[in-house]
């Protein structure tokens, strides 16, 4: 058995929770990584985008990690994960709502010292209102569109911006940002064509500091990196760009309990609507976790999982609660009820799932349910 599978069989011994999958997020793994991206952007400093729950690992434990690492910039989408995370950590960690701000939450965004991202003339109104009302200046940060035509401010606004600016004195634009649309790709010609928007807009709004890198973004080099740059998927060990090898740590790994084993003959038909048919007799195993834990339905057929570095096709269809796998090349006897498989380890990365699934990294990180135990390290 792997040394992680004995790692997690201990935990589940000692603490006794009956679970069936265990998700490991290695904290170290992620100061290290952060440690590594800032290093990569000096002078330029590193922020965190701690969204979507740490992109699924714990928002929590991951911001004070990072914070205890010295980043004092943290990115999250939207005001309600800004309100969770104020509590968390220290007030000189400054936290950034991407998506800027929804109508009627301006006044406690301000009182509780969080800073919104203002993305259109709107939200900059708006926060200009409630600025005038608190009787004070507020601090935001300008985004603007460079080419992903998502968020920021459009090209045709931008001089009725500018007017704007120079009329809400009551905002203080602490810098203006705007986001790669292709930056895991670093043949892509969208990146320079972005890089030349940006020097247009920077020439523009002369004085104000920039932050223009995301993950990829900082693998492009120098000219993209501003003043700040905001490592998202980097920081969870997910390759940021389209290198061959990841420098970064592996952050999580994932190993999933053992249901059922059976015997079936040729013939046999395996999960719903009996999509796979065994071809000869085979020996399979049902683990505990489906699509309902993150593991996408479009594995059927195609993803794997692996036990003493052996690959353990997945047969059939991939249920809510349930996975049924090919265990023929394994000694009989060697997976019983309690056994555990590697989902995500050292034999199978984040990127060789996504790729298994059709999907990309991100997306399997991000779905990993509440149902596996978690473990800090």
């Amino acid at each position: 058995m792997d040394s992680g599978a004995l790692e997690f069989q201990a935990f589940d011994a000692v603490n006794n929770e009956g679970a069936s999958g265990y998700l490991t997020i290695d904290l170290a793994a992620i100061r290290k990584n952060y440690e590594a991206l800032s290093s990569m952007l000096a002078p330029a400093r590193a922020a965190a985008v701690v969204k979507a729950d740490a992109y699924g690992l714990g928002a929590e434990d991951v911001s004070q990690a990072l914070y205890d690492q010295g980043c004092r910039h943290f990115f999250v989408a939207q005001f309600m994960e800004a309100q969770a995370l104020r509590p968390i950590l220290p007030q000189d960690a400054q936290i950034f709502v991407l998506n800027g701000l929804q109508p009627g939450t301006e006044t406690a965004c301000a009182k509780t010292g969080i800073i919104p991202v203002l993305n259109s003339r709107t939200q900059l109104r708006q926060w200009h209102v409630a600025a005038s009302s608190l009787k004070r200046s507020l601090p935001a940060v300008l985004q603007f569109d460079t080419g992903m035509s998502r968020l920021g401010v459009p090209p045709q606004d931008r001089v009725a911006l500018a007017t704007d600016l120079k009329a809400f004195t009551n905002v203080e634009i602490l810098f203006i940002m705007s986001h790669l649309a292709s930056a895991d790709e670093i043949d892509n010609g969208q990146n320079a064509d972005q890089l030349a928007e940006m020097a247009r807009i920077t020439e523009e709004f002369a004085g104000f500091d920039i932050s223009f890198s995301n993950s990829g973004g900082i693998f492009l080099g120098g000219d993209y990196h501003g003043v700040l740059a905001r490592p998202g998927i980097a920081l969870y060990g997910g390759i940021p760009s389209g290198q061959a090898l990841n420098p970064l740590r592996p952050v999580v790994s994932l190993h999933v309990a053992v249901v059922q084993t059976r015997t079936v003959p040729a013939g046999a038909r395996i999960g719903y609507g009996g999509t796979h048919v065994a071809a000869g007799e085979m020996r399979l195993a049902t683990i505990a976790a489906g699509y309902a834990d993150g593991l996408p339905r479009s594995l059927s057929d195609r993803g794997a999982v692996y036990h003493d570095g052996v690959r353990l096709p997945i047969v059939g269809r991939v249920s809510m609660d349930s996975i049924t796998i090919d265990v023929t090349a394994l000694p009989e006897g060697t997976l019983t009820l309690g056994s555990l498989v590697e989902v995500l380890g050292p034999h199978q990365t984040l990127e060789d799932i996504a790729e298994a699934a059709g999907t990309i990294s991100y997306e399997i990180l991000t779905r990993l349910g509440h149902r596996y135990a978690r473990r800090y390290r």
